[in-house]
């Protein structure tokens, strides 16, 4: 199996473990005299299930990241780690350009004016750069899911 392939399954995996929880929270009160609509002791075998096969990707989905390295070197973990923080910084850089550029209304002259303390043109070019960087490890990253054997 493809690491891409592993990390489909992971997420599906994932979405069914909630949506079982969430039919499973549904079906444990009912009024008096009622059934349940699903039968919670095997919702609650089906959450155990889908929970063991998570176990067993997950470990193989982390081990195959430490041990998998992209054209520059760096692990796929390490790239993850970048990515992640590069998400960060592209988010702090638009909303502070957002709040720059946010007019405030005076209604009269003696209000206080307020003035952007940054220049909006430098930091917009410095966000283009981190998404456009981010962008292209997202392009490697992807690539190397799709030709990686799961380990």
């Amino acid at each position: 199996m493809k690491l891409a392939e592993a990390l489909i399954l992971r997420a599906d995996v994932q979405r069914r473990l909630a949506q079982v929880a969430a039919r499973l929270s549904q079906n444990v009160l009912v009024q008096e005299g009622d059934a349940p609509a699903e039968d919670p002791a095997a919702l609650l075998a089906e959450h155990a299930e889908l929970s063991g096969q998570l176990a067993a990707l997950i470990p193989a989905i982390h081990r195959t990241n430490l041990e998998t390295r992209l054209a520059d070197g760096r692990t796929l973990t390490q790239a993850l780690t970048e990515r992640d923080l590069l998400d960060g910084q592209l988010r702090l850089l638009r909303q502070v350009l957002e709040e720059a550029s946010v007019q405030r209304q005076r209604h009269s002259m003696s209000e206080v004016r307020w003035v952007p303390a940054i220049s909006a043109r430098e930091w917009q070019a410095q966000a283009d750069a981190l998404a456009r960087q981010r962008r292209e490890l997202d392009t490697a990253l992807q690539q190397a899911n799709w030709l990686t054997e799961l380990l």
